[in-house]
């Protein structure tokens, strides 16, 4: 892939900060813990399926000497996300950073859209992200970092994503409007977008990004993704946790209500 290398000598710009990471057991979400711990954080995911995976996260960090933690739960579920970030503030002895990834994937032709997949993907996706953020507030002192996650394709026209897009359109939505009120708390909040990125999530559903014309060619279905980005690749997880890592920093002190774009410059 894109080659990415984790410096041995990361700045601590985390330093004594405790961190959440929902959907972190895989892909992004993985990713994101090990960025943060590495720079210092004290580091809580939460899974939903992937017990197996988020035992061997945690094991691998605090092994290397961080401090981390795993919780099962639903972030559909309201009472389970309150009870997951409380969870998590008392095991690190608080909470300064969410960073909301939990997510699901979803193609379908308008016709077959049903109650129960849109369900699905907006309480996952939107209603899951806006309870982490009413659960962690409460917990964050001043000068606590909220990232939501978007997706590139909230901006762009991909054939029968209809329904995913929306999702992903009204997270940029709420870390805009989001921002003013936790402002006054002196919390920030911003989004990330991604692009095509080398995750299992993606290698289940990249044939769906091309179009219907444009299957069946030799290209992998993923090489046809990268093509999209001027960089001409997927991105590595860790390149979009570095991103993440940032917008959480002081080096991101004036960055309030944005979507950075982390897409490989997107065409």
């Amino acid at each position: 892939m894109g080659g990415y290398q984790v410096k041995n000598d990361l700045m601590q710009r985390l330093a004594n900060s405790r961190a959440l990471v929902t959907g972190g057991s895989r892909g992004i979400g993985a990713a994101v813990a090990r960025r943060l711990a590495a720079e210092g954080a004290a580091v809580t995911i939460t899974y939903y399926r992937h017990a197996e995976q988020a035992r061997a996260l945690v094991a691998e960090l605090t092994g290397a000497g961080h401090t981390a933690f795993a919780f099962q739960g639903d972030v559909r579920d309201r009472a389970a996300v309150q009870a997951l970030a409380r969870h998590a503030a008392d095991s690190m002895g608080g909470l300064d950073v969410l960073v909301s990834n939990a997510g699901v994937e979803y193609f379908g032709p308008l016709a077959g859209i049903t109650e129960e997949d849109f369900r699905r993907v907006f309480d996952t996706n939107v209603a899951g992200q806006l309870y982490a953020v009413q659960a962690a507030v409460p917990l964050m002192t001043g000068g606590g970092r909220i990232v939501l996650m978007s997706s590139v394709s909230a901006g762009i026209a991909i054939f029968e994503h209809s329904l995913y897009a929306a999702s992903k359109a009204a997270v940029v939505a709420l870390a805009r409007n989001l921002a003013p009120e936790l402002a006054a708390r002196d919390i920030a909040i911003n989004a990330i977008a991604p692009g095509g990125t080398a995750t299992d999530m993606a290698a289940e559903n990249s044939r769906n990004y091309t179009h219907p014309l444009l299957r069946g060619h030799d290209l992998p279905a993923g090489t046809q993704i990268g093509l999209h980005a001027s960089l001409g690749r997927l991105a590595d997880p860790e390149e979009i946790a570095a991103a993440i890592a940032f917008l959480v920093s002081p080096d991101a002190a004036y960055l309030n209500g944005s979507t950075l774009a982390a897409d490989g410059g997107w065409m």
